[in-house]
């Protein structure tokens, strides 16, 4: 999954969000290919998404 350049600011925040992917990464949800680039899990619950996600 490819991070957008910038937030958009929305609340909750979108899932391509980079503050999201980071959040994840550092939860071990995600791995990080590059300065963009994210391999998300498949296997991603809910109540994780929806942590990374809240403002």
């Amino acid at each position: 999954m490819t991070a957008k350049k910038k937030c958009c600011k929305d609340k909750p925040r979108c899932k391509k969000c980079p503050v999201v992917l980071k959040r994840l990464a550092d939860a071990g949800c995600a791995e990080r290919l590059d300065l963009r680039n994210y391999v998300v899990d498949k296997k991603l619950k809910k109540k994780v998404l929806k942590k990374a996600r809240e403002r």
